[in-house]
């Protein structure tokens, strides 16, 4: 299993952003991760990427635990945050050779030329980050996260804020990373998870409220799509 999460708890003083959440995420699988503002989807992110804590639970990327071991569990994610951090004064590929000398990749020239031509930067190459669209930074974001070749990708709301043509662009390329890795993909955009995602999650309050995929969808819920199942199932709760 890519990803497998067993009784997750997170707690800021007194509040529980996760309630002892589990799922598992199978390999070359797009799981879209989706729940309303402050269900508790980036604070799992955060912890499977190996930047927050949990409480109490496990979480296991690629079977390594990454309370035990997370610089190793984080060899084998990407990671891409919700605000996308940067550095706006560097060119691209300059960015992506630092990136790549943090990984440690030995024939970094050709690994950052794959990347690049990955993520659909190829003009783009030789330009100031700060120079680029949203849509390109959000790329290079996405390249700084497969850089080191990931088995599993976490992104957080990659899509957020783009014009439609960037989005349909952000959507592609996530699909083609989907076909050789595990995805974790959280967004609002319930036609983004109808278009790209295989499975389907929805947290509420740091409650896991339904799971499925995407493929059951209307064996489980007859008549009804997804934007009005979440809307019905996160109200409700």
């Amino acid at each position: 299993m890519s990803i497998q999460v067993t009784q997750l708890v997170k707690t800021y003083g007194r509040q529980q952003a996760l309630k002892g959440i589990s799922f598992e995420v199978q390999p070359g699988r797009i799981l879209g991760f989706l729940g309303p503002n402050g269900a508790g989807k980036s604070t799992t992110m955060k912890i499977l990427a190996g930047s927050l804590p949990p409480t109490s639970g496990q979480a296991l990327i690629c079977g390594v635990d990454i309370r035990l071991n997370s610089l190793d569990a984080r060899r084998h994610t990407g990671y891409l945050p919700e605000n996308n951090p940067l550095y706006h004064e560097m060119y691209v590929q300059e960015a992506l050779s630092f990136v790549a000398g943090l990984h440690g990749i030995a024939d970094k020239t050709n690994r950052i030329a794959e990347v690049i031509e990955l993520t659909g930067l190829t003009a783009e190459q030789h330009k100031k980050i700060g120079q680029l669209s949203k849509g390109y930074r959000q790329r290079v974001g996405i390249a700084q996260a497969i850089l080191h070749n990931p088995e599993v990708l976490i992104l957080d709301e990659p899509t957020s804020g783009l014009d439609p043509n960037q989005l349909q662009e952000i959507r592609q390329v996530i699909k083609l990373l989907g076909r050789e890795k595990t995805v974790l993909l959280s967004t609002h955009i319930m036609q983004e998870v109808e278009a790209i995602c295989d499975d389907v999650i929805i947290i509420n309050q740091g409650e896991i409220i339904a799971g499925f995929p995407m493929a059951e969808l209307n064996a489980r819920y007859p008549d009804t799509d997804l934007e009005t199942l979440f809307i019905r199932l996160t109200h409700a709760n």
